[in-house]
């Protein structure tokens, strides 16, 4: 029979050795009053089981919307912040600035927002002159002061054509026109609402109506007679030296004025002239046996208040039985 191993000195227990004791449970030892206890370790029943991959998930998920979270309110401060920014400087750039800085009671002035400087005034370039040299500025004697533009020149001319079988006095006379002869030696029509600037200045001689023209005349706006069919009234004078005297005030604008004239075995002489001088012009009508019409075109300019005078005189007769000029109408566009 074998004999028992001696026991180890003291009091220490013999651990077990080998797969025995890795396979066995694993115990703490703890040393009261000189002896080691020994305690089991914490079971594993106790420890904290691993978390699932589903619940991994979600808490990522939960950390990605914070930082998001986070990242939002960073950016809304920053852009608040900017926009307090931007309203500060426009607010102090629309500020306006002195035109002399202020000082009082030994305090600063104020400094306004830094400009650029004025443009120097630059004088048109002068030869001889080096750069940044002016050119000298004409002595206050030298200077001459402002013209008005002069007047346009006073135009004139006459010219003489067959008169139509009929003359429409509406259409032709849009600014004026007179009749003379209708119901009468002193009877005359004018335009309605004309312009007034047909003036009848008289004559020597005696006018007598006469209705046995070869033109017509119509119209259809005139006064006192509202409108009339084609009428061969018109008026004359007989004798060498007798004759009519007529106006057109001009206005400064280009005008137009036509003239209807007759004689009766007779020559007849019209002189046309501007009332401001300058050269007139004249013409002459004449026929020894029997009677003779004419339209007379003037065509004028003249400053306003200046006058056309037109005056249609016997210049000679071919009968003693009252060789004679005859006038019916003139008309103004």
């Amino acid at each position: 029979m074998a004999e028992e191993a001696p026991a180890p000195s003291g009091d220490r227990p013999i651990r077990p050795s080998g797969a025995a004791h890795r396979g066995g449970s694993r115990h703490r030892s703890v040393r009261v009053g000189g002896v080691r206890d020994h305690l089991p370790r914490r079971a594993a029943a106790h420890r904290r089981p691993p978390r699932s991959t589903s619940e991994s998930r979600g808490g990522a998920r939960r950390l990605v919307r914070a930082r998001r979270r986070r990242r939002c309110a960073v950016e809304t401060v920053a852009a608040f912040a900017g926009l307090l920014a931007l309203v500060g400087f426009v607010n102090w750039w629309s500020e306006p600035i002195p035109d002399t800085p202020a000082e009082s009671d030994g305090l600063p002035a104020v400094v306004g927002r830094p400009s650029l400087p004025s443009p120097v005034p630059t004088a048109p370039a002068v030869p001889g002159l080096r750069p940044r040299e002016r050119s000298p500025s004409p002595s206050p004697s030298s200077l001459t002061p402002g013209t008005a533009p002069a007047p346009a020149a006073s135009t004139l001319t006459v010219s003489r054509a067959d008169i139509p079988a009929t003359v429409d006095l509406t259409d032709l006379g849009r600014r004026d026109w007179v009749h003379w002869g209708l119901g009468g030696a002193g009877a005359t029509v004018r335009k309605r609402d004309g312009s007034a600037e047909i003036l009848d200045l008289g004559g020597r001689g005696e006018r007598s109506g006469w209705d046995g023209n070869q033109e017509l005349f119509r119209w259809r706006d005139g006064t006192p007679v509202e409108s009339a069919d084609p009428t061969p009234d018109g008026v004359f004078t007989c004798g060498a030296g007798n004759g009519f005297e007529l106006a057109v005030v001009a206005d400064g604008q280009p005008r137009t004025a036509t003239v209807y004239l007759g004689v009766w075995m007779a020559r007849g002489r019209l002189d046309v002239r501007l009332s401001d001088g300058g050269a007139g012009r004249s013409l002459r009508l004449e026929e020894r046996h029997t009677s003779q019409s004419t339209q007379v075109t003037v065509r004028f300019q003249a400053p306003e208040g200046t006058r056309l005078l037109l005056t249609w005189t016997v210049e000679e007769t071919f009968t003693p039985h009252c060789g004679n000029v005859a006038l019916q109408a003139l008309a103004l566009r």
